[in-house]
């Protein structure tokens, strides 16, 4: 219990637990937006679940995080993801009764969670394995304190959206504007990116538009198909 007394190990702690809690509101956004539709036993399920999962995946992805970011076009392919998660749970909706509706309602939003949590864990674990200086200590301290951060924000970011509605709109944004992000900060875009540093935000707002655009569009054409019926 030596690393107890050491100066580095706390300090290292608290930049761990900064990250978490800085890195960690986006995932939080995601899965509040894809449990806001369930139930509040069928909410809860889809966090707990959602979350564990979720920490087992950058369990893994601390193991493979470097090698992945450097295979080309990958964050292109998980940035189109999350551009198209962001106009899923934009446009999603409730639109059945019973208990194997609600069921496969939970399923689905733990699925969206984990592919969602896939794409955007990336710079949290390489930030939280930066931090750790090779402590497998502090590594696996960083990755529990993520549970709960990740699940009271989801839990409060699910309330907030209840009595907010206008925050669901800003949640799917923030989806897109980190899917544009992700896009454009590919290794083979690399050259591109470091000649043209503009293009990050650019990339990021249009990630964040295309969503909204596009959410909003396909809301419309299903409240003229409910009407029409």
């Amino acid at each position: 219990m030596e690393f107890l007394q050491s100066t580095d190990f706390w300090i290292g702690l608290v930049k761990i637990i900064w990250i978490n809690i800085i890195l960690s509101g986006d995932n939080a956004v995601v899965i509040a937006l894809a449990a806001r539709s369930l139930p509040p036993a069928q909410q809860k399920k889809a966090i707990l679940f959602g979350s564990g999962a979720a920490v087992v995946l950058r369990i893994v992805l601390t193991v493979v995080a470097a090698k992945l970011l450097e295979l080309s076009y990958l964050q292109v392919i998980g940035g189109c993801l999350l551009l198209w998660i962001g106009v899923q749970l934009l446009g999603d909706e409730e639109d059945g009764d019973g208990d194997g509706k609600e069921h496969g309602s939970m399923m689905a939003a733990v699925r969206t969670i984990l592919i969602a949590d896939l794409v955007m864990s990336l710079d949290n674990v390489i930030a939280v394995a930066a931090a750790a200086k090779g402590s497998m200590v502090l590594l696996i301290l960083g990755l529990a304190i993520s549970i709960p951060l990740v699940i009271f924000g989801s839990s409060l970011m699910i309330k907030l959206m209840d009595r907010f509605p206008i925050i669901v709109m800003l949640g799917a944004a923030l989806i897109g504007w980190v899917g544009g992000e992700t896009i454009v900060s590919d290794v083979a875009l690399k050259s591109t990116l470091e000649a043209n540093p503009w293009l990050h935000y650019a990339a990021a707002a249009a990630g964040a538009t295309l969503v909204i655009a596009i959410g909003k569009l396909l809301n419309a054409r299903t409240r003229r198909e409910a009407v029409s019926h």
